[in-house]
């Protein structure tokens, strides 16, 4: 890889997905504990309710459950991208490159599915700031993850 002007911008965009994974994952771990402590209680008197739903999140609308579920797997395999990446960043050789390119391209299609179920969210409308927080970073990273890949190859 002797063409090394993409490194700083690769390098770049690394840092920037990592600190917007990393934030995306703060906030689903918030949602996911407000959900359990805040959903559904079953007890041995009581029944479940007419529309119960294994995934229920009292915070926001029906897509709210699906949506915080694919953006903590996207933050997690968008932070083993951002590892994976940085072992390529500082090789920066075609050794490094497949396994870095291959994390990173499956970091970006669980992030192009999470972003799926935050414009499903956004077109129900009812939710609250910090869900509204990680739409916006979630839409924001399908676009600089994908452009950190083309980065990468680029120095190829």
């Amino acid at each position: 890889m002797a063409d090394t002007q993409m490194k700083p911008v690769a390098a770049l965009l690394l840092f920037l997905n990592f600190c917007m994974y990393v934030i995306v994952l703060g906030i689903g771990a918030w949602a996911m504990n407000r959900a359990i402590d805040y959903g559904f209680i079953i007890g041995p008197g009581f029944k479940l309710p007419v529309h119960f739903a294994p995934i229920y999140f009292p915070m926001g609308n029906a897509a709210t459950g699906f949506f915080v579920t694919f953006a903590m797997l996207a933050g997690v395999v968008g932070v083993a991208s951002a590892i994976a990446g940085l072992n390529h960043i500082r090789s920066w050789n075609a050794s490094s490159l497949p396994s870095a390119a291959s994390i990173a391209g499956v970091a970006w299609t669980f992030t192009l599915l999470a972003m799926g179920f935050a414009c499903k969210e956004i077109e129900l409308e009812i939710r609250n700031a910090h869900l509204r927080t990680m739409e916006a970073f979630l839409i924001i990273l399908t676009v600089t993850q994908l452009v950190y890949i083309a980065a990468i190859h680029g120095g190829a």
